[in-house]
């Protein structure tokens, strides 16, 4: 390993202007990136998983390559198309990130359809097959060739290319077959495309025992002669188009929503970025494709396999529960049930942490549910970043303005790839009488808060109470179930009047002067981490025990992974769990060679963003600062978004956030990934002592959420960071 701390130096940690002159000190962001779908990829090859869960990976990845190559990728080839040459942290100018990340993608997509070959064939063993141009049995092949007659044919539009006929718009993510044709009665060679209507799905299931699927353009492929009668079949070729789906804002865009729904128009036309071709495509079709859809800097992927690895869940739709993952029911917490489901009786008696999926979101849901119907609730403000297409957040909201209630809900336009809906949502709160407010122009507003003012106490006195509610994830119902993440309740005084200058800061742009316990985002979050990461770096100087713990989805700031080098370098034990992207180079000697970093890859993926301070105690410790937050660490989240952060003060969650959730993450030795200094991922090895964090939280209650049943004395198997679990 480099050694690269000066002999000569005295005890100060380098400066940020020294800690610059070092070399390699960061990773590429795009590469890293591509690293952890490599992980996401790697599990559709995990052993331990069904084959069902293992194709859903393969369709995962697919699903998140696409969307890295229209929003990322498109930007590099903007930038190499603008002739702008401004190298990234890790040196990369965007031409060479732009090669790099084309070179890998590519290998990426080879590993891909050497996975589905084996799936394939797994498949087969199982009675599932897929079915290519295989001849089947005559009662399936009558049966496909009616339905292409009712449900294909009527839908499709064959148009022949031509002088004659313009060359149509082939939408982002759209597939398209191109047919090299002979007119019977001339002999003329005719070329055709056939474009896929998005609303077809994308795999048929073929009605029979043995389960038999099959993909809307092989059978389109399949009865050709029925849809181009009196012609001659020479080839065809199926082709895929990614176009550059990020939205850019004008900063004085006058009208948001009308801006958006104009933007959101325009994306759907942007630059060709990746044109996928399958099979052995016809050269004058294919050099047809690249001049009629303007390939400039695109990524031209061939391919002998199929294309659009996302489309393949619907395969998991099979009703075989064998080969999937056994059903997972999240509890509902015992200490509402306890209170006869009154949510705002059990938080005044004490902070609640419910941690999702392994609790049910139901109990956010309930808590605006309740606060909708309750003639006591006065006012309800709302933060919305994502809330899916069925939103029961949405729906208590309405009921709530209906009700005489003042709600207001800050919808977030900008959140990518939901904006129509997010559109869609404003458009119904505002005819419910919701006061709908949109945020900043520059900021998204990311931060997950729910506030409700209740009328409490005397009535006369005009007393009042806010409950808040405090997320890492989305008021999403969907993700929800899969993603993991924490929701902190507090009827705290002080949080209800930070929640209220966070909601005014937002809708009116007050930017609150202090703060008691929120750190917000873009205004004191950054300098709040820097605080705590400087008493650190003392706490070591003075030979305390000096340590971090963070748990996030990605960290790419370079000066907050500054920070933590200079810790590092001061002797401040650090452990990092980032599941996504990670620019921070660990183990390096006079750097970072007390960093150890992490990535959890399983079941569930892993949303919610967590810091631990020791605070002059080895870790875990009931003194350790310990913060919930809606930020990831990257320069995008402290500094051009609206976050917050907010600690954990009552001894129960405290507990259940440092000495369970962040230890199980710690402890997992099943689903975890070790980042090396070169920028590579190892699976954590065997151990003594095999620990799965998601099997842990699917078979044991949280502490908060418990009730009385702490008392009852139901264990709780017990984490340590020595002995694993107890």
């Amino acid at each position: 390993m480099l050694d690269i701390r000066d002999d000569s130096s005295d005890d100060e940690f380098c400066e940020t202007s020294q800690l610059a002159a070092l070399p390699n000190r960061y990773f590429n962001r795009e590469l890293s990136w591509l690293a952890f779908n490599e992980r996401v990829l790697a599990e559709a090859t995990n052993p331990n998983y069904p084959l069902f869960e293992r194709l859903r990976f393969l369709s995962i990845s697919g699903s998140n390559i696409d969307e890295f190559l229209m929003v990322r990728v498109a930007g590099l080839a903007g930038q190499v198309r603008r002739q702008i040459e401004e190298s990234s942290i890790d040196g990369m100018t965007p031409s060479q990130t732009l090669t790099a990340t084309h070179e890998k993608v590519l290998a990426l997509e080879e590993v891909q359809q050497t996975i589905w070959s084996g799936l394939k064939s797994e498949l087969i063993e199982q009675g599932i097959t897929v079915v290519g141009d295989q001849k089947l049995d005559s009662s399936r092949e009558r049966w496909l060739k009616d339905y292409f007659a009712e449900h294909i044919m009527p839908v499709i539009t064959p148009q022949a290319i031509d002088p004659a006929h313009p060359f149509p718009f082939v939408a982002n993510q759209g597939i398209g077959i191109i047919f090299s044709l002979t007119r019977t009665a001339d002999d003329a060679q005719v070329m055709e495309m056939v474009l896929i209507p998005t609303p077809l799905p994308r795999f048929i299931r073929i009605p029979g025992e043995d389960a038999a699927w099959i993909s809307i353009e092989d059978l389109i492929c399949r009865h050709a002669v029925q849809l181009f009668p009196g012609f001659r079949i020479n080839g065809h070729g199926v082709f895929r188009v990614l176009r550059d789906s990020d939205l850019e804002i004008e900063e004085d865009a006058e009208d948001l929503v009308r801006y958006f729904r104009t933007a959101i128009q325009r994306r759907r036309r942007g630059l060709v970025i990746v044109l996928q071709l399958q099979g052995k495509f016809d050269p004058a079709a294919e050099e047809l494709l690249r001049t009629q859809l303007g390939l400039d800097r695109a990524l031209v992927m061939k391919t002998d396999g199929i294309i659009g690895f996302s489309g393949l869940s619907a395969i998991c739709d099979e009703d075989r529960p064998e080969l999937k993952f056994e059903p997972y029911s999240p509890r509902y917490p015992e200490r509402i049930l306890e209170h006869d489901g009154d949510i705002f009786a059990a938080i005044r008696e004490k902070d609640i942490v419910i941690q999702h999926p392994y609790e049910s979101f139901e109990v956010v849901i309930d808590f605006l549910r309740q606060a909708a119907r309750d003639p006591d609730v006065i006012a309800i403000k709302q933060t919305l970043y994502r809330a899916g297409k069925q939103s029961g957040i949405i729906n208590a909201l309405i009921t709530a303005a209906e009700a005489g209630k003042s709600v207001t809900a800050v919808v977030e336009l900008k959140a990518r790839f939901d904006e129509e809906q997010n559109l869609l949502w404003a458009s119904q709160l505002e005819r419910a009488g919701v006061q709908v407010i949109y945020g900043f122009v520059d900021w998204k507003t990311h931060a997950k808060v729910s506030m409700v003012v209740r009328r409490e106490g005397d009535s006369d006195a005009g007393g009042y109470r806010t409950y808040c509610h405090f997320g890492t994830g989305n008021y999403h119902p969907v993700t929800a179930r899969i993603y993991t993440d924490l929701s902190y309740f507090t009827a705290d005084p002080a949080a209800g009047r930070d929640a209220g200058r966070l909601f005014n800061f937002i809708t009116g742009y007050v930017e609150p002067k202090r703060t008691e316990l929120l750190s917000i985002s873009p205004i004191s979050l950054r300098s709040k981490l820097y605080e705590l990461i400087d008493t650190e770096i003392a706490n070591a100087k003075a030979g305390k025990p000096a340590a971090i713990w963070a748990k996030m989805n990605s960290l790419t700031d370079p000066e907050l992974i500054d920070r933590l080098y200079a810790a590092s370098q001061e002797g401040v034990d650090i452990d990092l769990v980032v599941r996504g992207i990670c620019c921070l180079r660990p183990g390096i000697a006079g750097l970072s060679e007390n960093i150890a970093v992490k990535s959890v890859i399983g079941r569930f993926l892993e949303h919610c963003r967590i810091w631990a301070f020791a605070n002059g105690a080895h870790l875990p410790n009931r003194r350790a600062k310990v913060f919930i937050t809606s930020a990831d660490g990257m320069s995008r989240n402290l500094d051009r978004r609206v976050e917050t952060m907010i600690p954990m003060r009552n001894k129960t969650v405290h507990d259940q956030v440092l000495g369970q959730v962040m230890l199980a993450n710690l402890l997992d030795t099943e689903q975890s990934w070790l980042l090396n200094p070169d920028g590579t991922y190892n699976r954590v090895g065997t151990v003594d002592k095999p620990f799965n964090l998601h099997r842990y939280f699917m078979t044991n209650p949280s502490l908060s959420g418990r009730g009385a049943a702490i008392a009852s004395g139901r264990k709780v198997p017990k984490l340590s960071l020595r002995r694993g679990y107890i």
